[in-house]
């Protein structure tokens, strides 16, 4: 059966999307890996994620990964696989902005500082200092548990997985 296209011929965002996953997802299933080492370089790519970091994330999940004796595969594949985050971006900035600037100053801005800085102005550093760190300190409320979640929810899908291809056929 054909799966639907779009006017172009191509598959359809929805559809790529979802073959992208089914593969990648396949990938980190099938790494040869301890069910610890796969889940932990996923979680190390999860938690980089979600930092605003571009063009840092998957460098940074690649090194922890290695440190720490993690997967360094299943490391770049999540952080990879957050970027379907993207569209979300502006929203999850916001967020982490608010309870970053709550984190450290206990309180929460009216108006956002990060409304006014110019695209432009983004890649200085000094604006990072400013603006950017409340966002990178806001990232960790959802990083840490995102991880969490990463390392023992896919830990447990790996040892069950793992265990019924090793049971032998009745």
């Amino acid at each position: 059966m054909a799966e639907p296209t779009d006017s172009g011929g191509r598959f359809g965002p929805w559809q790529r999307l979802m073959r992208w996953m089914r593969a990648h997802h396949m990938t980190l299933m099938t790494l040869p890996d301890t069910p610890h080492a796969i889940a932990l370089g996923a979680a190390i790519g999860m938690f980089f994620g979600f930092s605003p970091l571009f063009g840092l994330k998957t460098i940074l999940a690649f090194l922890i990964a290695w440190i720490c004796r993690a997967n360094k595969t299943a490391a770049v594949i999540t952080v990879q696989l957050h970027d379907i985050l993207l569209p979300f971006v502006p929203a999850l900035f916001f967020w982490q902005y608010k309870l970053g600037m709550w984190a450290m100053y206990h309180r929460v801005p009216l108006r956002e500082g990060f409304r006014k800085v110019p695209l432009s102005e983004w890649l200085e550093w000094t604006k990072f200092l400013t603006v950017g760190r409340p966002i990178l300190v806001g990232s960790l409320f959802f990083a840490v548990p995102a991880a969490l979640l990463v390392y023992f929810g896919f830990r447990a899908v790996l040892i069950k997985a793992r265990a019924r291809s090793d049971a032998p056929p009745k």
